[in-house]
C-alpha cells in the first residue's frame, strides 16, 4: 500500500468475479452462517425470510445504486454525500452514522466468535472475542482493501465448502426417521431423553405439570406448575419423559405456527406485518451498509459494479439454500435449544448430536473453521468502513499511517463494547443496523441518485429523522422492554415506519430549499455510461 486510495478502495482494480466473492464473503456473517438456522429453530420456517430478504437487497442495489455509486469516484458513503451536496456538515453526519451501524454490526460478530470457540473449545468467552478483534484489526492495518478482499474471497470459497459438505453429511447420516420428522415436524412437548439445558440468559418458564429438575448439579426435585424465573448461567436437567417448559414470547419448535412461512417474534399476533417489516429492514437495509457499499468503489467502472452486484446475486443464492437444513434438523434434534437462548449454536451443535465418534469431532470442527471465516470476513470490512468514517471523513488530513492505527484503535474499542455484550441477542443487534442502514443511507442514496432536487439540508433532517426513529426506537425497545401487540413489531423492527418518514422528511424539508447549482451535472455523472465507446 502507497496511499489512502489502496487501503480504502484498493485502487479500484478489482475484477467483478473477485469482486463479487469477496462481497459475498463479507455479507455472509455470523448473522447468515448461525444466525438464520438458529432462527428457524427459535422462530419457526418464517424465519427463512430472512435470507430471502438479504439477497433480494442485491438487486435493488443493482438496479438503483451500484453503477451511479461508482461513478461518483468517491472513496466513502460520507465522500459520496459531500460530492453530491456540497456540505461538510453531511458529510461529518455521514460518518457519525457509519460509526453506529458498524458497531451495531461489529458487536455481534466478535460476540459470536467468543461463544463459538467457548462451545466447541470449552475456552472463557472473552478468548474468542480477543482472537477475532486481534486478526481482523492485524490483516486490516497490515493489508488494507486489497487484503482484506482476497482474504474476503477465500473465505466465501471456504465457508461456502465447509457449510455445504457438513449440511450434506447430516442428511445421510441421520435417520430416516429422523428426516421424515424434518419434514413434518411435531411439537416440542416432552423431552424424549435425560437433557441438560445451559441457559445462557435469564429466562421466565412455565411449568404446566409437576416436573422433575435438577438445577446446578443439585439434587432432582419436583417442582410444581407455575411460573420460575431461571438465571443466566444456570443449568437445569430435565428427566426424560417430562413435560417442556413454556416460554415468554417463543414458539416450541415443531407444531402449526412453527411451521407456518411467516414470521412472528414475540407471539405479536401479526405475522403479516412482521414479516413486511423484516422484508423492508433487510432489503433496502442492504442497499444502505456502508461496508457493502464501499465495495462497489473498488470496481474499475460503473459496469463492472453492475457485473460484481449481480454475480453476487447467484453467489448468495447458491448458499442460502443451506441454512434451512441445519434450522430444520437442529428442531427435531435440538430443540431444547430454544429454551436457552443458544439457538445460533445449532449449526456447531448438531454434528456431535448425530454421530459422537470422530465424524461428528470433524464436522463440528470443520464449522466452526467456517463460523470464524464468517465473523473475520465480515469484521474485516465493517472495521474498514469504521475506520475510514473516522480517519477520512471526521479528522482533516488523512494518511496511511492513521487509517492503521485507526482501525487498531477501534478494533480494541469494538471488543470492549463485546466482552459485556454476552447476554445480548445476536439477532438483534443485526436487524438494527439494517434498520439504521435503511433508514438512513437508502434514502439519501436513492434520492441523491435519482432525484436533481434533493437539497444538503433535506438530506441531513432526513437521516437524523430516521436514525433517531430506527436506532432510538429500538434503544428504547431493549432497555425499557418490548410492549405487547402491534407497538412490539413497531418498535422492535421500525423500518415498516422509519423508512417512509425518512423518506417524506427528506422530501419536503428538500422542496422548500433550492437544490445546488451543479446538481443537473452531478446527474448527468451518476447516470451517463463513463467508459468510452467501442468502435
Amino acid at each position: 500500500m502507497r496511499s489512502t486510495s489502496d487501503f480504502l478502495v484498493a485502487s479500484r482494480r478489482i475484477s467483478p468475479a473477485l469482486n463479487a466473492a469477496a462481497v459475498s464473503g463479507e455479507y455472509l456473517s455470523a448473522a447468515s452462517f448461525l444466525g438464520v438456522a438458529g432462527l428457524v429453530v427459535k422462530d419457526g420456517i418464517g424465519a427463512l425470510w430472512y435470507p430471502v430478504g438479504f439477497t433480494a437487497g442485491y438487486l435493488a442495489m443493482l438496479a438503483l445504486v451500484a453503477a451511479p455509486m461508482r461513478r461518483t469516484g468517491a472513496l466513502t458513503v460520507p465522500d459520496f454525500a459531500e460530492a453530491r451536496l456540497g456540505s461538510a456538515g453531511l458529510r461529518r453526519l455521514s460518518a457519525v452514522v457509519v460509526l453506529v451501524i458498524a458497531t451495531l454490526y461489529l458487536v455481534p460478530q466478535f460476540k459470536a466468535a467468543g461463544q463459538v470457540l467457548a462451545v466447541v473449545a470449552d475456552t472463557p468467552y472473552w478468548v474468542g472475542v480477543v482472537v477475532a478483534g486481534a486478526a481482523v484489526s492485524v490483516t486490516l492495518a497490515l493489508g488494507g482493501m486489497r487484503a482484506a478482499t482476497y482474504v474476503q474471497a477465500f473465505q466465501f470459497g471456504l465457508k461456502l465448502v465447509l457449510f455445504v459438505v457438513p449440511a450434506l453429511w447430516l442428511v445421510l447420516s441421520v435417520s430416516a426417521e429422523t428426516r421424515g420428522a424434518a419434514l413434518s415436524p411435531v411439537e416440542f412437548t416432552t423431552f424424549a431423553r435425560t437433557t441438560p439445558v445451559d441457559f445462557r440468559l435469564g429466562t421466565e418458564l412455565s411449568l404446566t405439570e409437576p416436573t422433575s429438575v435438577a438445577i446446578d448439579g443439585r439434587t432432582p426435585e419436583l417442582l410444581g406448575p407455575g411460573r420460575y424465573e431461571v438465571e443466566g448461567g444456570s443449568r437445569w436437567v430435565f428427566a426424560a419423559g417430562s413435560d417442556v417448559p413454556d416460554v415468554d414470547g417463543a414458539v416450541p419448535p415443531g407444531g402449526s405456527g412453527w411451521s407456518r412461512p411467516l414470521l412472528d417474534p414475540g407471539g405479536a399476533g401479526y405475522p403479516v406485518l412482521a414479516t413486511l417489516s423484516i422484508l423492508v429492514a433487510t432489503v433496502l437495509g442492504t442497499m444502505g451498509l456502508p461496508h457493502i457499499l464501499v465495495r462497489f468503489h473498488t470496481s474499475p467502472d460503473g459496469r463492472g459494479a453492475r457485473r460484481t452486484a449481480a454475480i453476487t446475486v447467484a453467489l448468495l443464492s447458491a448458499f442460502y439454500l443451506f441454512p434451512a437444513v441445519y434450522g430444520v434438523l437442529g428442531a427435531v434434534l435440538l430443540p431444547e435449544l430454544y429454551l436457552s437462548g443458544g439457538t445460533d449454536t445449532v449449526v456447531v451443535a448438531l454434528p456431535a448430536r448425530v454421530d459422537g465418534g470422530w465424524a461428528g469431532t470433524l464436522f463440528t470442527a470443520l464449522l466452526t473453521a467456517g463460523a470464524f471465516a464468517a465473523f473475520l470476513a465480515t469484521s474485516l470490512g465493517l472495521l474498514l468502513a469504521l475506520s475510514g468514517a473516522v480517519s477520512h471523513d471526521l479528522l482533516p488530513g488523512t494518511t496511511l499511517r492513521r487509517l492503521r492505527l485507526t482501525s487498531l484503535a477501534a478494533a480494541a474499542l469494538v471488543v470492549a463494547l463485546a466482552l459485556p455484550a454476552v447476554h445480548l441477542d445476536v439477532g438483534v443487534l443485526v436487524t438494527s443496523a439494517f434498520a439504521v442502514a435503511a433508514s438512513t443511507f437508502c434514502p439519501l442514496l436513492v434520492l441523491g441518485i435519482w432525484w436533481a432536487g434533493l437539497t444538503a439540508r433535506g438530506a441531513a433532517v432526513g437521516m437524523v429523522v430516521g436514525l433517531v426513529a430506527s436506532a432510538g426506537v429500538i434503544g428504547v425497545d431493549l432497555t425499557l422492554g418490548s410492549p405487547d401487540g402491534i407497538a412490539s413489531i413497531l418498535l422492535g423492527q421500525p423500518a415498516l415506519w422509519s423508512v417512509p418518514l425518512a423518506f417524506a422528511t427528506m422530501v419536503l424539508v428538500s422542496l422548500r430549499g433550492h437544490p445546488p447549482a451543479w446538481a443537473a451535472a452531478a446527474m448527468l455523472r451518476l447516470h451517463l455510461d463513463e467508459t468510452r465507446p467501442r468502435p
